[in-house]
């Protein structure tokens, strides 16, 4: 059995990419979805290669259930490293949810575990973020390098850190 909020994320990417329409927030969801509010991330993948992924570190919505709806949407269409994804694609896509819990500021790479805390790196007005748990990311050391790549920060930058747990949901 799906998992309800990958269902939801399912749901929402497949009717954008068939039908170009946001879905209305279905009946019978779980109270959490329907009445907590927390960032999220999608992420879609085929087979183990990334095919998108947007999320919001912190609610952007009156639900989390919206939240879903909108960065799955966004997972699908406007991640700027993939093209949109076509209907013909969407038998092969699988997708994951990332309920992310409060970012907290920590002083330094030892008190980050990829396989439990996701990082932000923050330096001025450019911001990385990589979630926990990611295949290939062993060290601390390379999930700091990847966020601050991702943020335009160099490696020679010092720059500020927080750690977040996740809840994932995947298929």
């Amino acid at each position: 059995m799906i998992d309800e909020y990958v269902k939801l994320a399912r749901m929402s990417f497949e009717a954008y990419t068939r039908h170009g329409r946001r879905i209305e927030v279905p009946e019978g969801l779980s109270t959490h979805l329907l009445s907590e509010r927390a960032g999220c991330f999608v992420s879609l993948h085929v087979g183990d290669d990334l095919r998108g992924c947007i999320g919001t570190l912190a609610p952007t919505r009156p639900t989390l259930a919206d939240e879903i709806i909108e960065n799955a949407i966004s997972a699908c269409s406007r991640d700027p490293r993939f093209p949109s994804v076509r209907p013909e694609e969407l038998p092969s896509i699988h997708c994951s949810v990332d309920v992310l819990g409060e970012a907290e500021d920590i002083d330094g790479l030892d008190q980050l575990d990829v396989k439990r805390y996701g990082v932000i790196v923050t330096k001025g007005f450019r911001r990385g973020v990589l979630l926990p748990d990611l295949d290939g990311v062993d060290t601390p050391e390379q999930q700091v390098a990847i966020a601050k790549q991702k943020a335009g920060i160099s490696m020679a930058e010092s720059c500020d850190l927080q750690r977040f747990e996740v809840v994932r949901h995947s298929e």
